[in-house]
């Protein structure tokens, strides 16, 4: 693994591999205090976060290197040079690049250009980081990945697709419930069900939340993505139906919640869940951290 954009390309094997080192990272820190050391990792940020920097940054340190954070906003570089310029003058300087972007294009362009390893940080099409902390979080709780049901209920969107990838790889079945009209990606999910057979891994997909029952997790994000300006009230018309609640726990019978954050409160999912004990949120944010040091130790150990 030279670079980090997507799972696409993986086998299940290299994907239980990279899980079991994220608990291994995250159990015995004091192994890998050296895997960065001397490497300085530009983080270069199209869009704003809290999560992503900070785990991102907390974590190269703790693996003894130095993180530089770049925001393209405030810096105003957003267009001010090409994708292709930025990419080979920033390898000029820096062992590696931790890019959070607003389209996937850029991050390819980066990687054709870019003579260091380049770690997709979040994009349209997929959110690869979180998705190995999500199956982290899964792994800790019920002691396996394999054989369980992952249920997505919201809009289809780029963390649905690395869920549905890393997921299929790991034999972990999914169901994915989304409004009309807001169905995942057809490519996308055509591959992952290409490497589900792999795992014999099931996949389904559908507009009704019945299609959850019997999930062990219910997993929610955000109704209105970054950037979207479609009227609050429009988008609250199309989704309450999928709100993830107490109620729709009940049907399903999930013992556990996950949302990637941020998180609407009492819109796509309930304050009496995020705050609850069926929630897994806390520990989806602190594996962020974790499953990024496995993906990083695997990238330059």
């Amino acid at each position: 693994m030279n670079s980090l954009l997507t799972f696409s390309n993986w086998t299940p094997e290299q994907a239980q591999s990279l899980l079991e080192l994220a608990l291994k990272v995250k159990q015995q820190p004091q192994d890998y205090t050296d895997v960065l050391r001397g490497k300085n990792i530009i983080g270069y940020f199209e869009k704003p976060s809290l999560r992503t920097r900070l785990s991102f940054d907390i974590g190269v340190q703790k693996l003894g290197g130095h993180f530089i954070y770049v925001d393209t906003a405030s810096s105003k570089l957003s267009g001010r040079e090409d994708a292709v310029d930025m990419a080979a003058n920033m390898s000029c300087w820096a062992d590696g690049i931790v890019a959070r972007v607003f389209s996937h294009t850029t991050l390819e362009t980066f990687v054709e250009n870019a003579s260091v390893p380049v770690v997709n940080a979040l994009c349209d099409k997929y959110h690869p980081c979180q998705a190995i902390a999500d199956y982290l979080s899964m792994y800790e709780t019920f002691g396996t990945v394999k054989g369980k049901t992952l249920a997505y209920v919201g809009d289809g969107n780029n963390v649905t697709h690395s869920l549905l990838l890393l997921g299929a790889l790991l034999g972990c079945h999914q169901v994915v419930v989304t409004p009309e009209g807001h169905e995942v990606d057809e490519d996308i999910l055509a591959h992952a069900r290409s490497l589900a057979e792999q795992t014999q891994t099931t996949i389904t997909t559908s507009n009704d939340v019945d299609a959850a029952k019997g999930a062990d997790i219910i997993y929610a994000d955000t109704w209105l993505s970054m950037g979207d300006d479609t009227p609050l009230e429009k988008i609250k018309a199309r989704f309450m139906p999928y709100q993830v609640n107490s109620a729709m726990m009940k049907l399903t019978g999930a013992s556990h919640v996950m949302h990637c954050q941020p998180a609407h409160r009492d819109l796509e999912i309930t304050s009496e869940l995020i705050d609850g004990e069926k929630s897994l949120l806390m520990l989806q944010a602190e594996n962020r951290m974790h499953a990024q040091n496995a993906v990083l130790t695997t990238l330059f150990a």
